[in-house]
């Protein structure tokens, strides 16, 4: 256990109080997501493998969401745009909710639900997926860009929370995360954003397989 300063306002006593249990709830419910997650094997996969298909035949992965689901965009297209362990070539991914200027205009003359659903219509391409995030799958402008999306030909994916909201249908493909908590839904989201890098690189012949 590290030593402690009586005199430093940033250590606490409550070792074995409310902290500690909160603590151990949080990580108990983490493994709990967690153990879920060996259900959406197959979907996992088969998300990777359209994804890997679209960048084989030059489309791009376009990701959008809110909140933490924004910076969960940003973090998958980054670690696609960039690597995740080993060098490779630059992947065709990007987050719709990069553009501040952009989705602050669109937001103040047509609406918030309004700034996904427009981006996709600026930007999509047939051969393209768009990829949705949100931890209730009840987001008006994550429905709205699903929308948009099968009418541009574009394919989607979901990756949800919770029930999966209306947006479990909208998509052509949906994980659900089954759990009511939003931070532990988000985890489970990364883990799954993490592996599809791994997967698309391995699909693409990018890095060596997995032993």
């Amino acid at each position: 256990m590290p030593a402690r300063n009586p005199e430093s306002p940033f250590v606490s006593d409550d070792t074995g109080g409310a902290a500690a249990r909160l603590l151990a709830r949080n990580l108990a419910e983490h493994r709990r997501v967690f153990d879920a997650i060996e259900a959406l094997r197959e979907p996992i996969c088969a998300a990777a493998a359209t994804m890997a298909q679209a960048l084989a035949r030059g489309g791009r992965l376009l990701f959008f969401g809110n909140g933490g689901s924004a910076s969960d965009s940003q973090h998958i297209a980054a670690e696609l745009t960039g690597r995740l362990r080993s060098e490779r070539r630059p992947l065709a991914a990007q987050a719709l909710t990069a553009d501040s200027a952009a989705l602050t205009a669109i937001a103040n003359d047509y609406g918030y639900a309004e700034v996904f659903a427009r981006l996709l219509a600026a930007q999509a391409r047939p051969g393209d997926v768009a990829i949705g995030l949100s931890t209730s799958g009840r987001s008006a402008n994550v429905l709205r860009a699903f929308a948009a999306a099968r009418a541009l030909g574009v394919g989607t994916i979901a990756l949800l929370g919770r029930d999966g909201g209306a947006a479990r249908a909208a998509a052509d493909l949906a994980l659900v995360v089954p759990h009511e908590d939003s931070a532990r839904i988000q985890e489970a989201h990364i883990f799954i954003g993490h592996t599809w890098c791994g997967q698309i690189e391995a699909a693409l012949g990018l890095v060596a397989p997995v032993p």
